[in-house]
């Protein structure tokens, strides 16, 4: 039988040390021994050094069933272990090896069970000790209130239960660079508190395996790594997974690094929050020092403690400043404001309004007016800003402590580094400001310098003297709860901004409610005038026939004739004045006229009227269910036939006609005239279009965009459709790309039982 190491000689390297397979050293630490059961219960691996512990060697051990090197006996205890519940395996199997006691962890690496045996503990504390010394900790945890301050226990009741010189409470930021934010150490070292280390200090599979372990003990750094072997049977990927193992050798970067700060013995607990690696509980010793499993489990409940307060403790550091903002936006959406634009200045001075968010400064675009308190940029910035924001993301909201990162453009602006942003609608726009903070971050050691290369190869820098960093360009971070309640007061500030166009536009009707009466008024004159008018001709035709029946008989030829001209022509004008005042008094009724119009019946009439024409241009009409309006039946019909007509008219040669018929759920502000409108309904097409430019020009009469030649009809169609939204108290609007096509946006007013808030 021929045997082999696993032990992973490749070289590391500046281009895969984020990379190296830290899982699969294929070595322990010396300080137990290791041996590796297969799914026949054969030893497939051991280590090179169990000789130290036993008498026995590794070469003796390899492909031999666990019976016949230790007994049944031994079997017996570890499958009685492992079936045990898992709760009662928080310690190891304490088990007789050849008759030396041990304590042996166990866990299962894919299909190898892993047993690390470590010589018994001969002064182990006892359990009732370690709940002891429990109990007392959670009574002073319950009298810490943050998080802060919970830590700074943890870290020395840590080093009370463990006797490490130095314990670190670690904690990291978004990008994982760290900070000791709790220490408690020998008062003859130097402190770690407050310094920062960078992310390269702990790679990416290093986090990894913190996760999958949470627990990591380095018994003496100047180990000596051992071996593990394996039986040789032509599989050059042979390994062994140890990312469960508590005595997996170390990356040797990792030994070095500890090395340069002098360190001689590690304890390391993973701090796991909401699945991601929060933190560590990093134990230094300036000399060797192992600790039993009693300790080590005192220690990762330590590391429990932590993770389990920390949503209350970080709420409860919060809550001062959030109570704080939450009495700002109740008094500031509480304050009774008149339903008009003058209600901005006394919303915009008020100092809850910067409160709310702990800002320095807040602007406000209204109808391209721009309200400002406190520090803010120039108003061409902030629409410049607006701009920038509106092109880089469709979202109504955003938030950054980095705004020069988001937005290089605006240097100008490097006053204010921070900003809350909120699109009202697509004309109204709120934003809050912090200035730029300047601060400085001690490293321990230079963050770039972190790993170096020299001409003795790669290496963990040696440096740990304290290095200071300017950081510029940014601002203090928003707090979630700061921008919840920015949110909150956008959303109070927009229905606000709905009720003033309301109050406008009830001020509009009242208006036009008295033009209407003194309009009723003059057309009753009108109508005296009309009716007075009509009677002239008439007596003329009665006269001219009355004559003409007396005379029958003695009235010549050519006067009967000049007689009925006269009739004629008077007939004529009567007709004349009779449709004036016919579409006159029609214009009148149609504002009266108006009723609820279900869209879906008008579309259906009109595309079965539009049947052949359709059909000839093959085209394809899309719609999806559109809504009752207040609006004109026969005017809609006319209207969506002339919006069809001309997307069938302008239709691109190079594809087939598809036409899209949309319509909204909810009612909007429109900002293209600060109006709100109920209803709007969209048709889409993918005919020739047009160039923005001549959005307003194509709804002038007689206006054209192309020769006679090319595309016939009058030019009417699209003012006709203008005439028809503004008699119906609508709107209409086109967009279009050329080459690309048309949309045609019609707005409905609301009706009196509609509600917009």
């Amino acid at each position: 039988m021929k045997i082999k190491d696993i032990v992973n000689r490749n070289i590391v390297t500046l281009t895969n040390c984020e990379h190296e397979p830290i899982h699969i050293p294929g070595s322990i630490q010396p300080h137990g021994f290791l041996i590796g059961l297969n799914a026949d219960w054969k030893i497939d691996f051991c280590t090179a050094n169990i000789a130290e512990f036993i008498d026995i060697q590794h070469t003796e051990v390899l492909g031999k069933d666990l019976t016949a090197v230790f007994g049944s006996k031994s079997q017996e205890q570890i499958l009685e272990y492992l079936n045990e519940d898992k709760i009662q395996n928080v310690f190891p199997l304490e088990i007789n090896l050849l008759e030396k006691q041990f304590q042996l962890s166990i866990h299962k690496s894919f299909d190898i069970y892993v047993l690390e045996a470590e010589p018994k503990f001969p002064d182990r504390e006892k359990l009732a000790d370690v709940y002891t010394q429990t109990i007392q900790f959670v009574t002073q945890m319950n009298n810490t209130s943050s998080l802060k301050d919970l830590c700074a226990l943890v870290a020395q009741g840590t080093r009370e239960i463990t006797g490490y010189d130095r314990v670190m409470i670690y904690r990291f930021d978004e990008q994982y660079n760290g900070e000791v934010i709790a220490e408690n150490c020998r008062e003859d070292l130097e402190p770690f508190l407050g310094l920062h280390y960078p992310h390269t200090d702990i790679p990416p599979q290093a986090r990894e395996l913190y996760i999958k372990n949470q627990l990591r003990l380095i018994v003496d750094i100047d180990y000596k790594p051992v071996p593990i072997f394996t039986i040789d049977d032509n599989r050059e990927d042979k390994n062994l997974d140890l990312s469960l193992s508590i005595l997996r050798s170390t990356s040797p970067i990792h030994v070095q690094y500890l090395k340069n700060m002098g360190v001689g013995a590690t304890l390391t607990i993973s701090l796991i929050h909401q699945d991601k690696l929060w933190g560590l509980i990093a134990c230094h010793h300036y000399s060797k020092k192992n600790i039993s499993p009693e300790i080590r489990l005192a220690a990762k409940l330590q590391g429990q403690f932590i993770t389990s307060q920390i949503d209350i403790r970080q709420s409860n550091d919060e809550n001062v400043n959030a109570r704080k903002t939450s009495l700002a936006l109740e008094l500031l959406s509480g304050l009774e404001l008149p339903l008009t634009e003058d209600s901005l200045e006394t919303i915009i001075k008020s100092p809850q309004l910067l409160n709310i968010c702990n800002a320095s400064g807040v602007s406000v675009l209204v109808k391209d007016k721009i309200y400002k308190n406190g520090l803010t940029p120039s108003n061409e910035q902030i629409i410049s800003l607006i701009e920038s924001i509106n092109k880089k993301t469709t979202d109504k909201t955003f938030s950054t402590n980095k705004l020069r990162d988001h937005f290089p453009e605006m240097e100008e602006c490097s006053d204010f580094a921070g900003i809350i942003y909120h699109s009202l609608d697509s004309a109204n726009h709120i934003i809050w400001y912090r200035p730029e903070t300047i601060s400085e971050i001690n490293w321990g050691g230079d963050p770039e310098k972190a790993i170096v290369k020299d001409s003795n190869g790669l290496h963990p820098r040696n440096s740990f003297n304290i290095w200071k960093q300017i950081i510029k360009n940014q601002s203090n971070i928003w707090k979630q709860y700061e921008i919840n309640a920015a949110t909150q007061y956008a959303h109070t500030l927009h229905n606000h901004l709905m009720m003033i166009m309301l109050s406008e536009e009830e001020e509009k009707y009242r208006t036009q409610s008295e033009i209407l009466r003194e309009t009723n008024a003059e057309l009753e004159n009108i109508n005296w005038i009309s009716t007075h008018d009509l009677q002239e001709p008439l007596r003329k035709i009665q006269l001219i026939t009355s004559k003409m029946l007396t005379e029958l008989d003695v009235i010549p030829l050519e006067s009967i004739s000049s007689s009925l001209v006269r009739v004629s022509k008077s007939a004529a004008r009567m007709r004349v004045l009779l449709e004036d005042i016919l579409k006159f008094t029609r214009i009148k009724y149609t504002r009266d006229a108006l009723q609820e119009v279900d869209l879906n019946q008008i579309l259906e009439i009109t595309l079965a009227e539009m049947k052949e024409n359709i059909a000839e241009k093959n085209a394809v009409i899309e719609s999806e269910n559109l809504p009752e309006v207040h609006a004109i039946g026969f005017l809609m019909r006319q209207l969506f036939s002339n919006i069809i007509q001309n997307s069938l008219k302008y239709a691109s040669q190079e594809r087939t006609p598809v036409i899209k018929i949309t319509a909204s759920k909810e009612a909007e502000l429109v900002g293209h005239s600060n109006k709100i409108y109920c209803h709007w309904v969209n048709f889409s097409d993918n005919g020739i279009g047009f160039e923005q430019q001549y959005a307003e020009t194509i709804f002038k009469v007689f206006t054209r965009l192309h020769n006679q030649d090319e595309y016939g009809g009058s030019g009417v169609g699209l003012a006709l459709c203008k005439k028809i939204m503004q008699t119906v108290g609508g709107n209409i609007y086109a967009t279009g790309k050329l080459g690309v096509g048309t949309d045609i946006k019609i707005y409905f007013p609301c009706n009196p039982e509609d509600s917009l808030i």
